[in-house]
């Protein structure tokens, strides 16, 4: 339709065409321009990879008119390939406020607005031979979840700390289980060194290789086994990291690459990036994005809402 009303309305001359005279490089241009205001580049938090390739793809098309181009990976990662200009998205979806103050620090947005809230799960395969033990273990007669993740043989998946949150997360969610548990060694009985090799998988594949039976358990956020029909064992609030405000979580703590780390509220930010190839779309979204119908997607998904959490800002 668009080349059609170029074509009806547009008449050049062949000196023009022969020429590649100003009208023609206008009318060239403007059908480019044209073309490209319905695409929407967005990096976004791994764990997002269900609802985002899912419902909000599909809403992006349906109610804003967009064509939603994503690219999933660990958050920390994204922020550091934006601010290097390795990649130029319109909109980052970081979880935790870390990746988007990387951001926002480096002059790359303006503000982030928080859009939705998660907590640490455990999830679990259900054709593994632990299943049923996972399965009892919130019964009075069951085995503490804790104690099921050290057995012999268990495959446990995690995420790359360095990277991800989420790597970094089930670290402190060990760390705070080892105090609540009295269990001093725990940490390195169930993860082994911070940076354990085969432990560590990429975020959008977890959850597939749980489902497939190549782990019998891994970390995760609440929002992530449920698109995978995949079963998960809650956490106590003083551990998961989803309890607002975060003070509770304040003992736990990482170093890496000379780098400390504590735990941070997890919130989902979403900013519209300097020099974005397509603000328009990107600002289209992000306002979508705080609307009805983005909460509702979420909710299905099941995100909480984030509460009370406020706007970031380049500080």
């Amino acid at each position: 339709m668009l080349i059609r009303q170029y074509t009806e309305y547009a008449t050049f001359t062949r000196r023009d065409i022969i020429g590649g005279s100003a009208a023609v490089a206008a009318w060239a241009t403007g059908l480019i321009r044209a073309a490209g205001e319905n695409v929407l580049e967005v990096a976004y938090a791994g764990s997002m990879t269900s609802v985002m390739e899912g419902a909000v793809k599909q809403a992006a098309g349906e109610q804003l008119g967009l064509s939603l181009e994503g690219r999933a990976q660990g958050a920390s990662g994204l922020a550091q390939l934006i601010i290097s200009n390795a990649i130029h998205p319109d909109v980052f979806i970081s979880v935790t406020p870390g990746p988007m103050q990387i951001v926002l620090k480096a002059g790359m947005a303006e503000r982030a607005r928080p859009i939705a809230r998660t907590e640490m799960v455990i999830a679990y395969c259900p054709s593994s031979s632990f299943a049923g033990r996972f399965q009892a273990a919130g019964e009075s007669n069951g085995d503490p979840w804790w104690r099921i993740l050290e057995e012999p043989g268990l495959r446990f998946g995690r995420t790359d700390p360095v990277t991800d949150p989420q790597g970094r997360n089930i670290i402190f969610v060990m760390q705070l289980a080892a105090r609540l548990y009295h269990q001093p060694d725990l940490v390195e009985r169930i993860l082994g060194a911070d940076i354990n090799p085969r432990q560590i998988f990429t975020e959008p594949t977890i959850q597939a290789r749980l489902q497939s039976g190549q782990l019998d358990a891994a970390s995760a956020y609440k929002i992530q086994p449920g698109p995978f029909h995949l079963p998960y064992l809650s956490l106590p609030k003083e551990i998961n990291l989803g309890a607002s405000p975060a003070a509770t979580y304040a003992e736990a703590g990482l170093m890496l690459n000379g780098k400390t780390y504590h735990p941070e509220p997890l919130i989902y930010y979403a900013a519209a990036l300097k020099g974005a190839p397509h603000p328009a779309a990107a600002a289209r979204f992000l306002e979508w994005l705080g609307g009805k119908p983005a909460r509702e997607i979420f909710s299905r998904y099941s995100y909480d809402p984030p509460d009370e959490a406020g706007e970031l800002t380049a500080q």
